[in-house]
């Protein structure tokens, strides 16, 4: 996949995982974006490594997109536990 489309899976994956852990976190849009590329490449890694399904460079393949969004899911709670889940 290209540059751009890690961005945009990241993107979707992120507001994924903010959709199915609602709550105020202390971050905004950017944030959920960082979030959620670092989450795929997380999930990726957590995906080949421990679940020994390999993450396919293609957009639209399913094990792609459940990699990234457990892995934006596992960032988020790691985030909101560090930072807090409300804004002040």
């Amino acid at each position: 996949m290209s540059f751009v489309a890690w961005i945009v899976l990241g993107l979707v994956a992120g507001a994924l995982a903010k959709l199915l852990l609602p709550g105020r976190d202390p971050g905004g849009l950017v944030v959920t974006t960082l979030i959620g590329v670092a989450g795929s490449f997380v999930g990726g890694w957590i995906s080949s490594r421990f679940l020994h399904r390999e993450v396919t460079a293609q957009f639209f393949d399913l094990a792609t997109w459940a990699s990234a969004i457990g892995g934006a899911l596992v960032l988020l709670i790691l985030y909101r536990l560090v930072f807090g889940n409300s804004r002040n």
